[in-house]
């Protein structure tokens, strides 16, 4: 439990250093942005890492027993979920109406697995991702509020491709991903 805790650390706090603007800049300057970046994604990845070892090493301790059919609507949440996180990087109609599609991707994404998980590390894992996801939306609407929103324009070709790439990649995740790296299906299969 204590690699999963650790992974979330690394993870989240390399997430939530982004929105802290003076200390970020000062790193970027002393290394540049380019070095910056290479950094963040290392962090970031070795945060993931550590989950994904930390989550698979975990005891079960089940604080509840959720009912199967929680597991089907887990699935069908995390559809959009997979949309909504490509649609972060393709400006659209679903983009500019969601305003930051990859938090809201997020909190849909860690929803589903709450709902269909009932133990102790799934309850760690998915509530703090949850909470992050709502604690970077607070923030980045009140720096909105303060420095006025981005104006955000789309396609619905964009929002085609979202869809498409979103979707295939939900497949090709809960079919061969999930299963590889969490040991379970993703499906039910």
């Amino acid at each position: 439990m204590l690699l999963l805790i650790l992974g979330l650390a690394v993870f989240i706090g390399a997430h939530l250093f982004t929105r802290a603007r003076g200390p970020r800049a000062n790193l970027v300057a002393r290394l540049g942005e380019g070095p910056y970046k290479i950094a963040y994604s290392v962090v970031s990845l070795l945060g993931l890492v550590l989950i994904v070892l930390g989550w698979r090493a975990a005891p079960y301790v089940e604080l509840w027993s959720p009912p199967v059919w929680t597991r089907h609507l887990a699935a069908l949440l995390v559809w959009p979920a997979f949309i909504l996180i490509f649609s972060a990087h393709l400006p659209g109609h679903i983009r500019a109406k969601t305003k930051h599609p990859m938090l809201a991707g997020l909190k849909l994404w860690a929803t589903a697995h709450l709902l269909a998980n009932g133990d102790v590390a799934s309850v760690l894992l998915f509530g703090s991702l949850l909470a992050y996801g709502v604690i970077a939306r607070i923030s980045l609407k009140r720096d909105e509020r303060a420095h006025g929103a981005p104006v955000r324009r789309g396609s619905w070709q964009n929002d085609v491709i979202a869809i498409v790439i979103g979707t295939a990649a939900y497949g090709l995740f809960g079919a061969f991903l999930h299963p590889l790296l969490i040991g379970k299906s993703a499906f039910g299969m």
